[in-house]
């Protein structure tokens, strides 16, 4: 009997599985409480991605912020706001399990990050009978936003009387079929070149060969050049990433000689945000006058004074673009490149200065100034028309001509240089020269 009894094996499963029961139970307990943690994990990661993102976007309040400031710190506005935006996302989920979040958004050069780090402690249920009263939930979220760089362009246009010249190939023999017979007795037969005089008291001459262009439709390279600063605004309005990244002014080198003789130059256009008033304004790029033909010997076309000019129009500080307050300073210089000014010492012409007269490729000792104080100098050369049966060009220009290209390229910001014939599009060449500077590596040490 008493062997039967221990070898007896039926009642096993009920021992075993009230024996069982406890750590089943713990087992399955502990699921649902993980299951719960994992559910709060994910929505506090949720939570904070969002907060770390929302809090630099370009519309953010750090963003603003950060567009006020010309160096590196903490931006406390946005931490307010990645708070907000952080326990806007959290759900009843949660429950009774309270949540710390540790928050910091920072400006560092170009560059705003955000670090979103969270600590939740959820209450166990189950996991109690195992000795586990809570369980800790613990992560963090960054982001970083790359912002944009802001530039102020001030455009040097050269209106001197050498962009006259008819735009292409069809306006140059358009202008020559209009001045077959030229003027006063027959002079200056089949000219290219659409003079615009307007006498020292103002009244312009309705037979200058420039009303001649006018009245034949002929098309002269000024025009285009101001066709493009127009078009150019519009596509820098669409491509800036917020209202305020560029701001663009616009000068000329004089409305009239008596300007150039001055080194005056003249303003088209104050620093602007709005780029659709900059653009009106180009209606006001002219070819500048003259009151009569060879005025003060011609010598109208100073860039040494044209860039120190500009130079005196760059207020306040150099900045390298990456805010609002720090924004980076270029010239965007639209020129053939052959001076002619009186400059009776340090002419770099081969054949020297002639009475005084300096006819040259430009001089780049002033860009090199300009660079030197940290601005930014881009160069549009809209090449030098060559006039194979001109005489003054054969004995003064040609002599340098195949070094016109290469100053001009010298007085560039390395990588801001674009050049274009009198055939090609001057439109064009000034959107492709304004696309490398946008998109150019911004440099903030």
């Amino acid at each position: 009997m008493l062997l039967r009894f221990i070898f007896d094996r039926s009642g096993n499963f009920g021992i075993m599985t009230a024996l069982l029961v406890v750590p089943l139970l713990g087992a399955a307990g502990t699921a649902v409480d993980f299951a719960s943690a994992l559910s709060l994990r994910t929505e506090l990661y949720a939570a904070a991605d969002a907060a770390a993102v929302g809090s630099i976007t370009p519309t953010s309040e750090a963003a603003a912020q950060a567009n006020t400031m010309s160096g590196d710190g903490s931006l406390t506005l946005g931490k307010s706001e990645a708070q907000k935006i952080f326990f806007s996302q959290m759900s009843k989920k949660q429950g009774d399990a309270p949540v710390t979040v540790d928050i910091s958004v920072q400006k560092k050069g170009d560059t705003l990050s955000s670090t979103v780090s969270f600590n939740a402690t959820m209450p166990t249920t189950f996991m109690q009978v195992m000795g586990f009263d809570e369980i800790a939930v613990t992560g963090a979220a960054t982001a970083q936003y790359q912002t944009p760089s802001y530039m102020d362009f001030f455009m040097l246009l050269d209106n001197t009387p050498s962009m006259g010249v008819a735009a292409t190939t069809d306006d140059i023999t358009a202008m020559k079929k209009a001045t077959a017979n030229g003027h006063d007795g027959g002079k200056d037969k089949n000219c290219a070149f659409a003079c615009h005089i307007v006498s020292e008291k103002g009244v312009e001459d309705k037979n200058s060969y420039y009303n001649v262009a006018r009245n034949n439709g002929v098309t002269i390279r000024i025009d285009v050049v101001a066709s493009a600063v127009k078009a150019l605004m519009a596509k820098a309005k669409d491509t800036q990433s917020m209202p305020s990244q560029f701001r663009v002014a616009a000068y000329t080198s004089g409305k009239t000689a008596q300007d150039a003789k001055a080194a005056k130059l003249f303003k088209v256009s104050d620093l602007n945000y709005d780029l659709g008033a900059v653009a009106a304004a180009a209606n006001m790029i002219k070819l500048m006058s003259i009151p009569y033909q060879n005025y003060y010997s011609d010598q109208q076309t100073s860039f040494d004074e044209a860039l120190k000019g500009i130079e005196g129009e760059i207020k306040g500080n150099i900045g390298t673009g990456t805010s609002n307050a720090d924004r980076q300073k270029i010239v965007f210089f639209v020129a053939d490149g052959v001076g002619d000014s009186y400059k009776p010492t340090g002419c770099t012409s081969p054949k020297g200065a002639n009475g005084g007269r300096c006819i040259e490729p430009i001089d780049t000792t002033y860009c090199k100034k300009l660079k030197d104080r940290g601005i930014k100098v881009a160069v549009l050369y809209t090449t030098y028309l060559p006039l194979p049966d001109n005489g003054f060009y054969k004995d003064w220009v040609k002599p340098f001509e195949t070094r016109i290209a290469a100053k001009m390229e010298e007085c560039a910001t390395p990588g801001f240089y674009f050049a274009v014939s009198p055939t090609e599009g001057i439109e064009e060449a000034m959107e492709a020269l304004f696309r490398k500077i946008v998109s150019a590596p911004r440099i903030t040490s």
